[in-house]
C-alpha cells in the first residue's frame, strides 16, 4: 500500500512531501517534549529528594538562587507551561505545512484525474458513466487525502511520542513502561485484527452505493421528461432508495466500529491501573506514588494518542478504493494543450483506406473506405443506421483513430500531434447539440472567456445562421439565460445555436452530423435552406454532411452511400 500511496503522489508534490515528514516528526518530538516536561514536575512533588541528587537539577536549582524547594517547583511550573504553550504554538504552525501539503495535493489529483479521463478519448467516455466519472473527479481525490494521507500523517505523528514515551519512561522506572505497554498496545492489535477487513468491504460496498445514488439523481434530471412520461421515477426511487439503505446501513456499521477505540483503551486503561495496584502492593510507598504517576501523566498523553490512531487505522481501510481509484491514472502529461495553430483546408482531404473496429474482439465497422474531399465541395454521407456514418465522422474530426489507414490534409497527416490543429479549424454540428447552462453568447462562442468574447463575430454568426429573429425575442438577448441543457430553446433554434457556434471560430470546413434528423419537416428544410445559402455565400466552405435520409441532404452536390459490412 505505501508503495503505491508514494507512486500517487506526483514527483512535483515529492520535495514538499519530504519538508511534511519533517514536520511530522518535529511535531511528534514537540507533543513527546510535552509530556516528558511533565514527569520532573511530578517527580519535584512526589520525590523531591531523589531529584534533587541529580547534580544537574542541583545545578538549575543553584543557578536560580532559589532559596526553598516550594519555590524551586513555582518556577520550575510556570516554565513548563511556557514551555508547552511554545510548543502548542510551533506545532500550529508546523500544521499549516501538512494541511496546504493535503489539500494543494488534492486540488492536483482532482485536476490530473479529470485531464486524464478527458485525455483517454471519446471511446473511453462513452464507455463508462459521466456520473460515476465526475464522481472519481469530485470525491475519491479528495477522500484519498483526507481518508488516506491525513490519516497516515496522524499515525505517524502519534505513534513516535508513543514510543519516545515509553522509552523515556523506561530510565525513570521499567515497570511504569512495561504497564503502559502492556496496557494499550495489545489493544491496538486486537482492534485493528477485528476490524480491518470489514472496513475495507465496509469502504467498497459504500463506493459502489455512493455511485448508483449520483447516477440515479442525474439521470432522473437528466431525462425528466423521459422518466415522468414513461413513469419511471418509481423505479429510480426505488433503486435510490435500496441504494440510500445500504449506505445507511454501512454509515451504522462504522459509527459502531468508530466508538470501540474508546471502550479498548479506557478498558486497557482500567486493566493498567489494577495490575498496577496490584504490583504496588509488594513496592514501597513512596516507589508506587511515583510509578502510579509516571503511569498517570503517560496515560492521559497516550489515550487520545490510541484513539487517534485506531479511528485513523478505521478511516485508512475503509477508504483503501481510492487508492485503486488513482492509480489507474494513465497519462504522463497532465498539461492542457491550448495551442491556436490549424491546419487549413486549402486543396483537399484525403481519407485512404481507413478500417475502424471498437475492439480487439469485434468485427470491422468500417473496412478500406477511401474518400477524397475537395474544398468548397458539399459531400453528403448517407446509409442506415449502423452502417458507420458516425464512426467515419469521429474519425474525420479526430476523435477516433483508425485501426488501418490514414487521413491527410493537404497532405498533413492527421495524427495526435496534429489533431487539435485540425480541430481549430473545423465546425461541427451534431444531432444533440450540447448547451451550457449559461447565456446565448456564451454559448455560442464556447469555450471563449467572456471577456474575449467578439461581439461583432457573433452577431455575423448569428445572421448567418438565421438567430436574428429568436435573439431579437429573448428578454436580454444574446446576454439571456437559456436553461439547463438548453431546455428553454427548440430543437430548430438548438440547431442554429449550433451552427452559429461552429461558424464563430471561421472554418475551413463544416461537419454536420445528422443535425437536422430528429426535428420536423419545415423546421429541416429551414435549417437545410440557411446551410445551402451560407455554402454559397462562402464558396471556399467544405460540407461534410451525414444522414440516412436523402431529404436531410438537399443541398450537397455530391452524396456518398455507406453500406453496412
Amino acid at each position: 500500500m505505501f508503495r503505491k500511496i508514494v507512486n500517487i503522489i506526483p514527483k512535483d508534490f515529492h520535495p514538499r512531501a519530504l519538508v511534511v515528514a519533517i514536520t511530522v516528526l518535529l511535531r511528534a518530538i514537540l507533543n513527546f517534549f510535552g509530556i516528558a516536561m511533565l514527569v520532573p514536575l511530578l517527580m519535584l512533588i512526589l520525590d523531591f529528594e531523589a531529584l534533587q541528587a541529580n547534580p544537574i537539577v542541583t545545578e538549575v536549582y543553584n543557578l536560580l538562587g532559589c532559596k526553598s524547594h516550594s519555590q524551586f517547583v513555582i518556577i520550575s511550573a510556570v516554565a513548563i507551561v511556557c514551555f508547552i504553550a511554545l510548543k502548542n504554538a510551533t506545532n500550529l504552525w508546523l500544521y499549516n505545512f501538512e494541511r496546504n501539503f493535503t489539500y494543494d495535493l488534492y486540488g492536483h489529483l482532482s485536476r490530473k484525474l479529470y485531464i486524464d479521463y478527458y485525455h483517454r478519448g471519446l471511446l473511453y467516455v462513452a464507455d463508462h458513466n459521466s456520473t460515476e466519472l465526475s464522481r472519481n473527479v469530485n470525491f475519491v481525490c479528495l477522500n484519498f487525502v483526507i481518508g488516506i494521507l491525513k490519516p497516515s500523517m496522524a499515525i505517524v505523528g502519534e505513534i513516535i511520542p508513543f514510543a519516545l514515551i515509553i522509552i523515556a519512561i523506561i530510565f525513570y522506572d521499567p515497570t511504569a513502561s512495561i504497564l503502559l505497554a502492556l496496557t494499550f498496545v495489545p489493544a491496538v492489535w486486537i482492534y485493528y485484527s477485528f476490524v480491518k477487513e470489514r472496513l475495507h468491504r465496509y469502504g467498497q460496498q459504500e463506493n459502489q452505493a455512493q455511485r448508483e445514488k449520483f447516477r440515479n439523481v442525474a439521470e432522473s434530471f437528466r431525462g425528466y421528461v423521459d422518466v415522468e412520461i414513461s413513469n419511471a421515477f418509481p423505479q429510480i426511487i426505488s433503486a435510490f432508495d435500496n441504494a440510500t439503505d445500504r449506505l445507511v446501513t454501512l454509515r451504522k456499521r462504522d459509527a459502531t466500529l468508530s466508538t470501540i477505540p474508546q471502550g479498548i483503551t479506557e478498558t486497557s486503561l482500567a486493566a493498567g491501573m489494577a495490575a498496577l495496584i496490584i504490583v504496588g502492593a509488594f513496592m514501597p510507598e513512596r516507589k508506587i506514588g511515583l510509578v502510579f504517576g509516571l503511569f498517570a501523566v503517560a496515560a492521559v498523553r497516550l489515550l487520545p494518542s490510541i484513539r487517534n490512531i485506531l479511528t485513523s487505522l478505521t478511516a485508512i481501510r475503509y477508504n483503501l478504493h481510492t487508492i485503486d481509484t488513482l492509480s489507474e491514472i494513465k497519462s504522463q502529461s497532465h498539461s492542457v494543450e491550448d495551442t491556436q495553430q490549424r491546419i487549413h483546408l486549402r486543396k483537399q482531404m484525403e481519407i485512404r483506406n481507413i478500417s475502424f473496429r471498437y475492439s480487439e474482439n469485434a468485427s470491422n465497422v468500417l473496412n478500406d473506405f477511401s474518400l477524397t474531399i475537395k474544398q468548397g465541395a458539399r459531400v453528403g454521407i448517407r446509409g442506415v443506421s449502423g452502417a458507420g456514418k458516425s464512426t467515419l465522422m469521429n474519425i474525420m474530426l479526430g476523435l477516433y483513430t483508425p485501426c488501418k489507414g490514414e487521413i491527410l490534409i493537404d497532405g498533413v497527416k492527421l495524427d495526435h500531434s496534429t489533431r487539435r490543429m485540425w480541430q481549430n479549424n473545423i465546425g461541427y454540428v451534431p444531432q444533440n447539440v450540447f448547451l451550457l447552462d449559461s447565456t446565448l453568447i456564451e454559448n455560442i462562442a464556447l469555450g471563449v472567456d467572456s471577456d474575449q468574447i467578439d461581439y461583432d463575430r457573433v452577431m455575423e454568426v448569428v445572421e448567418m445562421a438565421s438567430l436574428k429573429e429568436f435573439v431579437e425575442r429573448l428578454p436580454d438577448g444574446l446576454n439571456s439565460h437559456i436553461g439547463e441543457a438548453g431546455c428553454r430553446v427548440s430543437g430548430g433554434e438548438r440547431q442554429r445555436i449550433g451552427i452559429a457556434r461552429a461558424l464563430y471560430k471561421r472554418p475551413d470546413i463544416l461537419f454536420f452530423d445528422e443535425a437536422t434528423s430528429s426535428l420536423d419537416r419545415t423546421t429541416e428544410q429551414s435549417i437545410n435552406s440557411s446551410i445551402a445559402e451560407l455554402s454559397a455565400q462562402n464558396s471556399t466552405i467544405t460540407i461534410v454532411a451525414i444522414a440516412h435520409r436523402e431529404s436531410s441532404l438537399e443541398y450537397c452536390d455530391q452524396i456518398i452511400n455507406i453500406e453496412r459490412l
